[in-house]
This record gives C-alpha cells, structure tokens and sequence, in this order.
C-alpha cells in the first residue's frame, strides 16, 4: 500500500516553492560593512589568499562540503532513459539526502550529453568548485568508463552510487548473513540476475570481500554470462564462468546468496526451495522485487532475506551509505574513495546492526523491538548513529591508506558528528517551518 498519492508526490515539490532544495546565506549580510565583507572590495583578501596557496579554498569557501550530484539522465531508477529534465528531481532528492543525514552541500548537475569523453571534460572543469563528485544514473557500460577516468583525472572523491552504494550496502548485509549462518565467505556460491552498472559493482566488492570469482554466476537479460558467449561488453567478461548453466533455475540449485538487481517475477518458490541451507536473497528490483518476501519465506523461513523496500525488513537503501561515505571523505579531505574505504563502510554498517536499538527508530518503523538476526542484519536507514559508525570509518581508513590530505582524531571527529548533525537539522527545520510544513 502506497503511503502517498500521486497528487501529493506532485504536489511536495510544487506547492510554496518550487523543487526541494534551497541555497541559504550563513554569514551576515546586514549593513554596509556586511556587504563589503561578502562581496566588494572585502572578498579580494581571500581571493589574494587562495591565489598564494590553493589549498585555502577550503578554508576560505564552502568547497570542503560541496559535492555535485552528476546525471545525464540515461538510467534513472525504475524509469530509464528520461533525460536530464526529468531526472532533476531525483538529483535534487539526492541532494536532500545528503543534507539531511549528513549536513553535506549539493548541487544537482544535470547535463544534457551523452558522449562519454564530453561529459568527463565537463565534470573535470568542475573540480575547481567541489570537494567531491557523486556520479548518479548513468547508463551501462558508459558509466564504468565515466567513472574511471573521472577518478583518474580529479584529485577529488568521484563515487558513482548506482555502483558502489547497493554494493557496499549489501555487502554488510552479506557479513552479518554469514556470521549468522556459519558459512565462510570463501566457501559461498553467489547468483547474480542483472548485469548493469549496480551488478557488475556488487560482484566486485564480494570479490574484495573474499568470495573467489568462480563462485559467482551472472545472468543478464540473454541468460548465464559465461566463456562460450561472443556478446559481453569487457566488465561482463569478467564474470564469464568457465560452466554455462542453461537458466536461472539450474544456477539456483544448491546457492547459497542470491543477488537481484533486474525485474520483478523472476525467481519462483521452486528456485528458492532448492537454495543451499540459510540462503541469503537480497531481492532488490522496486518496487517489486524478483521474488515477493512471503513468497520466499514461506518456501524458506530460513532464509535472511532482503529488499529494496522499507516495508519489510533488511531493506537495501543506498542513503544507508553515501552521505557518510561522502562525510568522512570530505572531512579528511580525501583524493578518491578508494576500496579499503568502501569495505570499511560495509563493516561498520554490518557492526551497528549488532548495537541495542533506540527506541526513536522504533517508533520511527512501528515496530517493538529490532534485534540482531535474521529478520536484522542491515540497520535501518533512519538510524542516526550511521553518519558515526561509516564516516568515522571511512575517514580512518583513508588516513590508514595514504589518501587523506588532512588528518583528524578518530575519537574526537566521530563524537563530533553527531552534534554537527543535530545543528544542521536544526536550523533546516526552522526552514522548513517557515515555510508552512
């Protein structure tokens, strides 16, 4: 049951101001010595300050907290290729997200382009102006390559979330799904339906994690990915199996995780039935999943299972990771997001499921109690202990691998991050407020 109408979804981004995101002054600007001091002739003396040490504009601008949310729209979220127009309110949603859980700055770049090269000239001569760049609904192979080279080129974080955030998310769900069960993650055998750019990115974090590449089996919209096929793009090859398996059916037989990230109606009670003992299902096509949770729990109330929805539990939501990623980046200055960061995101997601649950979430879900096990593996994506938990996580683990221009204490910033965020809240209500919500 939708907890909305389509009116009032309409009518949220419409209704007293246009869209959902607002740039606000935070300095002053009352009087002619305010003035002077936000523009002319007082802004030449950190200009002259950032022209002698570059590095200055992070003191001296908002830069350190900026991140541009990049789209050309070609794949947007269970709507596709719809363009940078109508791809707009996604990327201004994103950039909520990222303010409200975060107290990280957006700004939505929506690009009217669809050559590869042109659109990382573009991103590239932003650099200047942002502290990081987060890549967003960009179609298969092209974002692969965008990503790439942005990360080669820019000396500042370039994180394609498609990719990296369901990886990362699941993949904590993943750790706590095999602590549970008492399999070992180099003993799992994984099927993978759909092949895009969030697949092909969950595949390579679990070979980060551990899992040999022989023990994954992918399927696209053609069947099983594997070395007799002469149509894979290169990041498809890489999960070519030497076995061709004749279907989803067969790849089943005896799995013990099952990744979907394709269309609804895929995987039958049949498939999931013949899973090897405590499968994991991380079903996350939305709205409808591959298979429907009671559908599956019914055949397998062993199974840990998981979706993308929040009406049943384990939900697989990328805002559980990218604005703390983006968080403990940004505070460290970090040059790129880099894989011992990502894997330090997902162990500290996967640790927090473990912690006695506040009762503000709970009252938050309608629930009693949330415990750690099967039914609690990924923790909610209201939990506000997440921005100490990842960002805490991911800036250590950038200063433990060299990336980090700047050092902080890890004690003393994750206690600071909680207070940080209650302040930014704060004053985005009073916005809010003002505006008659």
């Amino acid at each position: 049951m939708s907890l909305f109408t389509t009116q009032e979804a309409l009518d949220y981004r419409a209704k007293v101001r246009p869209g959902t995101v607002e740039v606000m002054p935070v300095k002053p600007c009352r009087n002619q010595k305010d003035l002077s001091l936000a523009y002319s002739p007082g802004v030449a003396e950190t200009c002259k300050a950032i022209h002698a040490d570059k590095e200055q504009v992070y003191t001296y601008t908002g830069k350190g907290n900026l991140v541009a949310v990049v789209t050309n729209g070609t794949a947007v979220l269970g709507l596709g290729n719809i363009g940078p127009e109508a791809a707009k309110p996604v990327m201004e949603g994103k950039g909520v997200l990222f303010k409200v859980f975060a107290d990280v700055d957006c700004y939505d770049i929506n690009l009217a382009e669809t050559d590869p090269d042109k659109i990382c000239a573009i991103v590239k001569a932003l650099e200047p102006t942002f502290g990081g760049i987060n890549l967003e609904d960009i179609k298969a192979p092209e974002c692969f390559y965008i990503e790439e080279k942005l990360k080669k080129e820019m000396n500042i974080p370039v994180f394609h979330d498609d990719q990296h955030g369901t990886a990362i998310i699941s993949g904590a769900g993943l750790i706590n799904a095999l602590e549970i069960s008492g399999k070992k993650i180099e003993d799992v055998r994984i099927v993978v339906s759909g092949a895009g750019a969030a697949g092909i990115a969950c595949s390579r974090f679990y070979l980060s994690m551990g899992v040999p590449r022989e023990h994954i089996a992918m399927f696209d919209s053609r069947g099983h990915i594997h070395q007799g096929r002469t149509d894979l793009n290169p990041e498809k090859r890489e999960f070519a199996g030497k076995k061709a398996f004749a279907d989803l059916a067969e790849a089943f037989k005896g799995a013990d995780m099952f990744l979907g990230l394709s269309q609804p109606g895929l995987v039958s009670k049949d498939m999931v039935k013949s899973m090897a003992a405590h499968p994991v299902i991380f079903a996350c096509a939305n709205p409808v999943p591959e298979i429907p949770y009671p559908d599956a729990k019914e055949v397998r109330p062993d199974a840990i299972m998981g979706t993308g929805r929040s009406d049943y539990p384990n939900q697989i939501n990328n805002v559980s990771g990218f604005p703390f990623i983006f968080r403990g980046a940004l505070d460290v200055r970090a040059t790129e997001i880099n894989e011992a960061m990502k894997l330090a995101a997902a162990k500290a997601i996967a640790a927090l499921a473990k912690e006695p649950v506040p009762d503000y979430i709970l009252e938050a879900y309608g629930v009693s109690e949330l415990v750690y096990g099967v039914d609690y593996v990924i923790p909610k994506p209201l939990d506000l202990r997440l921005i100490e938990y990842v960002a805490g996580a991911v800036a250590e683990a950038a200063m433990q691998t060299g990336v980090a221009r700047q050092r902080v204490d890890p004690a003393t910033y994750r206690q600071s991050l909680s207070a940080r965020l209650e302040a930014s809240r704060s004053r985005m209500e009073g916005v809010v407020k003002a505006y008659g919500w």
